[in-house]
């Protein structure tokens, strides 16, 4: 037996505005109670499954992985995973009762829960749940056939009548009733304690929750609030002693949590990035890529140098090893998927170009390292030659390579919301979804929503959101005595509360958005791995999970950011083939045009990406940066690492040291420590840069 007590009802802050502490506290509060095991049952969605699996496994804990799903009735069920059929009807469901509801409010059909069971444990659920609601309206008989069809639909072993004594009155009395109901259809019972908050001290935190929730005061929201300081995760000790008289709901709870270590939310979910295109037929993904890459090679270097083409060649070759060695072939398969999706998305956007093809001008391109590769630069991913720039793949494709290569896609902005509805026609839209991200609470939006909730004066608020930048409870403290108008009120009882409760609930997630542009494309249906939503935009989906949580169930993200200066780079080749009849191509212009570095050394940047800022814009005239190379370094330097590492000004004084030596005539030379550095930083001047 694992102990004598898991909990199996269970809510974090990812039951927004409801549950008043995050998934590790949770978790680290069930390691300390000696619990053993812990579902972890929000509201309606998995936001924060993954971040509770790994922070509970970290402590020794058994992450059970749940939802309370909200019926058609508007009544509670609460779901547990068995299996990974189960988690996958589960993420199923989910979807469905988003996916078929209004916005923000999720309602699952009765006859889906009852279709797509296999593999899921039922608890009947809180004192929201049917048969509570049922039992306490003293309509026994309703009760009784509602958790017969349940019966009869998952089955006698996967259906337990959920217990809850929070010392609320009337809990004895419908306690009673339910274990009743158990008895006459033979099914089991088991304890649980709706748990909102790891320790008791949270319940004032989730009482301001719900009054923020509902947009109300404490003082106005009695009735909304939970009736007692009991809905807190309790030790098995606590648990005996409030079901004392039934032992077997107790022992019920570890026996479902046994049941349920078959599925581990942090093993394989089965997901796999496709590798697939459609025009690929009986021929294999290495097979398709050579073939696609050396008609390509052949097409791009017809015009070049012998000794360029050789060299092309045998860094495709190289790059085409590494690829097959790793199995990514369908990965750079699917990106060229991508990118002929884009195409089509231009021209549907903007019509046909004569100049931009001419231009060879892709609708978007990779940006960072990917860009060092040639295979990236035959499929249509980049427009910079890797070969002639004697750009090193080693960053982006190694021997040594752990993780799926990242490559981030820049589209123009007229044509991203056309990409991403093409994507899902693409691959279906079970397939695809946008990341969610989450709109948490800083300490600004902290104060004003806990102070209205507190019922604190409106402008009182206002000033202190405004002086509020430190990320702690005390950092409302020390902008309150920087204010004369409330020094004077620091040790007040609402302003002390005040103080505690936006440190506590600084961090919280408030409600779900969408990532910026990072998008999973899956093989198996993804609706099967994370339950997706419709977003606030029309026609489009997020997943219930974020970067992260998507990082540690090792989806392949693949972003589609917008970038205005494509826009302008595509505008200014129109303009030229308008003007002289004839097209550039971005492919072969010249890095070395000196009159284009004069303007860059004189600081004449304003519009011109990466190198526009106020900080690049001083710095230039000291760095006089000459050729590409030096340009990579002076982009990578305004960076956090750098600035905080202390590596600029170093590299500024060597840099400017050695240009006073070019003038004069003389050779510079600096300091490697130690002097095996050289080859590896003579680049960067012997100066360590992170980027």
């Amino acid at each position: 037996m694992i102990g004598v007590y898991a909990e199996l009802h269970c809510h974090s802050a990812y039951s927004f505005l409801d549950g008043a502490s995050l998934p590790e506290e949770l978790a680290f509060q069930a390691h300390r109670l000696g619990l053993k095991a812990l579902a972890l049952t929000d509201h309606d969605g998995l936001y924060g499954s993954m971040e509770f699996a790994q922070a509970a496994k970290g402590w020794g804990v058994q992450p059970i992985t749940g939802a309370e799903v909200t019926l058609e009735d508007g009544s509670h069920a609460t779901l547990l995973v068995e299996s990974a059929k189960g988690y996958a009807n589960l993420c199923r469901l989910l979807s469905q009762a988003h996916l078929t509801s209004p916005k923000g409010s999720p309602k699952l059909p009765w006859e889906a829960l009852l279709r797509r069971h296999e593999g899921l444990i039922l608890l009947t659920g809180c004192r929201s749940g049917a048969l509570s609601r049922l039992v306490a309206a003293g309509r026994f008989e309703e009760a009784l056939e509602t958790a017969r069809r349940w019966r009869e639909a998952f089955g006698p072993d996967r259906v337990f009548v959920e217990l809850q004594h929070n010392l609320v009155h009337g809990d004895a009395k419908r306690i009673r009733g339910l274990v009743e109901l158990a008895r006459r259809l033979d099914l089991g019972i088991v304890a649980t304690n709706n748990v909102h908050y790891h320790e008791r001290s949270r319940h004032q935190l989730q009482d301001v929750l719900v009054a923020i929730k509902h947009r109300t005061t404490l003082d106005a929201s009695h009735r909304l609030r939970r009736p007692n300081s009991e809905f807190y995760l309790k030790s098995p000790q606590e648990m005996a002693r409030l079901f004392a008289e039934l032992p077997g709901a107790l022992r019920a709870t570890v026996e479902i949590s046994e049941r349920c270590q078959e599925f581990d939310l942090t093993s394989d979910l089965g997901y796999t990035f496709p590798d697939f295109t459609k025009e690929r037929g009986d021929e294999t993904a290495d097979a398709m890529l050579e073939r696609v890459c050396r008609e390509a090679l052949e097409r791009r270097y017809a015009g070049d140098p012998p000794a360029l083409r050789r060299r092309a060649e045998e860094r495709l070759q190289k790059e085409l090893e590494l690829v097959r060695r790793h199995g990514l072939s369908g990965f750079f398969l699917v990106y060229r998927d991508l990118m002929k999706l884009a195409e089509e998305a231009a021209e549907e956007v903007r019509g046909p170009s004569p100049a931009r093809r001419a231009a060879r001008l892709p609708p978007g391109r990779g940006r960072g390292s990917s860009v060092s590769s040639l295979i990236c630069y035959l499929i249509g991913l980049s427009h910079v030659d890797p070969v002639q720039n004697n750009l090193s793949i080693d960053r982006f494709l190694s021997d040594e390579l752990h993780v799926v290569p990242d490559i981030d896609l820049d589209f123009a902005r007229d044509i991203r919301e056309a990409l991403i509805q093409k994507v899902y026609a693409h691959y279906g839209r079970e397939y695809a979804a946008l990341v969610c991200s989450f709109s948490t609470y800083r300490l600004r939006s902290a104060v004003r929503d806990v102070g209205k909730a507190l019922g604190l004066p409106a402008a009182d608020l206002a000033k202190l959101a405004k002086s509020s930048d430190a990320l702690s409870g005390e950092g409302v403290r020390a902008a309150m005595l920087a204010l004369p108008e409330l020094a004077g009120k620091v040790d007040a009882p609402l302003w002390r509360d005040l103080i505690r409760l936006a440190g506590e609930i600084s961090g919280f997630p408030r409600h779900i958005t969408q990532h910026v542009g990072g998008m999973i494309i899956s093989s198996r249906p993804l609706v099967e791995c994370v339950p997706i939503e419709p977003a606030r935009m029309p026609g489009r989906f997020v997943c219930q999970w974020d970067k992260d949580s998507c990082e540690d169930a090792r989806f392949i993200k693949v972003d589609f950011l917008g970038l205005g200066m494509l826009s302008l780079v595509e505008e200014c080749v129109e303009l030229i083939y308008e003007g002289k009849g004839e097209a550039v191509d971005l492919s072969r212009i010249p890095f070395d045009d000196e009159e284009v570095y004069d303007q860059i050394c004189a600081g004449d940047t304003i519009g011109v990406f990466q190198i526009e800022s106020r900080a690049q814009i001083q710095l230039l005239p000291r760095t006089q940066p000459r050729s590409l190379d030096e340009l990579a370094i002076e982009i990578a330097i305004i960076r956090p690492g750098p600035i905080i590492g202390g590596a600029v000004h170093p590299y500024v004084s060597r840099r400017m040291a050695k240009r006073q030596a070019e003038r004069r005539g003389e050779e510079y030379r600096c300091e490697y420590d130690p002097p095996l550095l050289e080859p590896v930083l003579e680049e960067t001047l012997g100066v360590i840069l992170y980027q």
